[in-house]
């Protein structure tokens, strides 16, 4: 239990680098004039971010996740169904950005700097409450 525990908890951290820097590549691939050299670099940068660590990460994460919860019996857990709902939101922000990669290949940029900087914020959150629920326990 403890070696699933620890493997959890560093494919946590894979995760989360990854939902931080995605966001911030948006930020740097908006600079980038649609169909430059530049643009299909923050494509390539992108796209290997989610092939490489989000997607495996993500998968990872949930299986040694529910393996924890089966084993420990959190079910009826208050803190756990919050926790919960949490990675499911998070999980939903990793959808969200993989749809906005697509959205920035085909060169539309439907969010000003601004937005995408405010919407990585959002990870960091969630992990924060993630962590005192699932250390806490309230």
């Amino acid at each position: 239990m403890l070696w699933i525990k620890a493997a959890h908890v560093i494919f946590v951290i894979f995760l989360m680098a990854g939902l931080f820097m995605m966001p911030r590549f948006f930020v740097y691939h908006h600079q980038a004039p649609v169909g430059s050299e530049e643009d299909a670099k923050w494509i390539e940068r992108e796209d290997r971010l989610r092939r490489i660590i989000l997607n495996p990460s993500l998968a990872i994460v949930w299986i040694l996740g529910l393996m924890l919860a089966f084993n420990g019996g959190y079910w009826g857990e208050s803190w756990f169904i919050a926790k919960l709902l949490l990675v499911i939101a998070l999980s939903g922000y990793h959808g969200w950005m993989i749809g906005y990669f697509k959205q920035l290949q085909q060169g539309k940029r439907p969010l000003s700097e601004k937005q995408l900087r405010l919407l990585n914020e959002v990870p960091g959150v969630a992990a924060a409450i993630i962590v005192i629920l699932a250390i806490v326990r309230p």
